[in-house]
């Protein structure tokens, strides 16, 4: 199977890094994304962690991520009371390049679809995919406005709701792990809160999970983990920000921290929804179609490493399809390298989402977490310099430990 024309359906993170990627690999690849335009989760935050700013830097990114948001150098990690139980460095702080970073989910979807823009990928808005059609020598993406897309691999990037993951797997479907999450955005916290800059802090609390980091311009964006049964969909749809105030000030109050006043300033940007995770062992692909980011391993977020996760499987892809033989040993590589990292993550956001109680693995009944590659071995995998093919294939010629769907 010969691949030179790819068709990516999602344009989000996971998609748009991809893009980029396979575009410095040398492919031929077109984005093609549901929603209108790039603004998709507006008003939601996130954190790219050290892992996600190097995938990004191996892309020649950094400039379009780090013009927005603001960096992280620091944690700080607060109990009940309101006592500091911890101060520590986040992740490479030393490096401008590979800081944490905080920003809107909104505009690092903008900032990375105008990089590919200006790469010459062409990302077409509006594209909402109804099925995909797998041919002998090309893969079809039909669209619901009666348009189509072909290519020799399609990649599903679409998230959660994937519709790429049913026409691979149609029995596959995100389950519940165990908390609801709140996000929010205001300018108006106590003066307190907004003296803090460059670290997040985390306050563990009796009953929620809450933190928060303040840009340079006072602005405070925060999140909250509540455990519980999950929320119904017509309650997250129409809730109101009255209606969230009234569900979490009560649990914020029981503890001296700062957590209850600045949700109590947060009049507006407040965003709610079930954490949700993907079963493990989900196949990733069939045929000429493979899933990646959220659509194949998304997490609670209690780790915060979605984002940066869908990086890693952007550069690590793009390396595999340059560097193997042929695409089917490239995508057998590649599900090698990323499964048991992702998975690992997968297993600790839920046990920490559940309280300590992780779900149990896939034909074992247990719930340890898959082992992890080291930190040292990721940097080797991400460099892009580096043949991904003839170092993690000794002396074979095929992956050291093939994983099919």
């Amino acid at each position: 199977m010969d691949v030179r024309r790819i068709v990516v359906v999602g344009g989000g993170t996971a998609g748009t890094a991809t893009a980029l990627a396979l575009r410095k690999a040398g492919f031929e690849v077109g984005v093609y994304e549901a929603h209108p335009d790039s603004a998709e989760d507006i008003g939601a935050f996130l954190t790219l962690a050290s892992n996600g700013m190097r995938a990004l830097a191996q892309v020649d990114a950094s400039p379009a991520v780090t013009a927005i948001g603001f960096p992280l150098t620091g944690m700080r990690v607060l109990d009940a009371s309101g006592a500091e139980l911890a101060q520590v460095p986040l992740g490479e702080a030393g490096d401008p390049l590979l800081q944490y970073r905080c920003l809107r989910r909104g505009e690092l979807s903008t900032a990375l679809q105008a990089e590919a823009e200006r790469r010459g990928i062409r990302i077409r808005h509006g594209a909402r995919l109804a099925s995909v059609e797998e041919g002998r020598d090309t893969v079809t993406a039909r669209f619901t406005d009666g348009s189509t897309a072909s290519g020799d691999l399609l990649i599903g990037a679409d998230g959660l709701s994937s519709t790429v993951r049913r026409h691979i797997t149609p029995t596959a479907r995100p389950g519940y792990a165990g908390q609801y999450v709140f996000y929010g955005y205001t300018t108006r916290a106590p003066l307190t809160a907004r003296t803090e800059s460059a670290r997040i802090t985390m306050v563990r609390g009796s009953a929620v999970t809450f933190g928060y980091a303040v840009s340079p311009e006072g602005e405070t964006y925060w999140f909250a983990r509540v455990s519980g049964e999950q929320l119904a969909a017509d309650e997250i749809a129409h809730g109101t920000p009255a209606h969230w105030h009234d569900l979490l000030l009560p649990l914020l109050r029981k503890d001296v921290t700062p957590a209850a006043d600045i949700v109590a300033a947060t009049a507006e940007q407040i965003l709610v929804t079930n954490a949700t995770e993907i079963p493990l062992g989900t196949p990733w692909r069939s045929g000429r179609t493979l899933l990646i980011g959220d659509a194949a391993h998304a997490a609670s977020p209690a780790t915060g490493q979605g984002a940066s996760m869908a990086l890693e499987d952007s550069v690590i892809l793009a390396k595999s399809l340059r560097d193997a033989p042929d695409a089917p040993s490239a995508l057998s590589l590649y599900e090698t390298l990323r499964r048991p990292r992702v998975e690992h993550n997968i297993t600790v956001s839920g046990t920490i989402s559940r309280g300590g109680h992780p779900a149990p693995r896939p034909g074992t009944g247990q719930g340890a977490p898959a082992p992890r590659p080291g930190e040292d071995e990721l940097i080797r995998l991400l460099e892009w310099d580096s043949d991904i093919w003839t170092t993690n294939t000794p002396g074979s010629g095929k992956p050291a430990a093939d994983s099919t769907s």
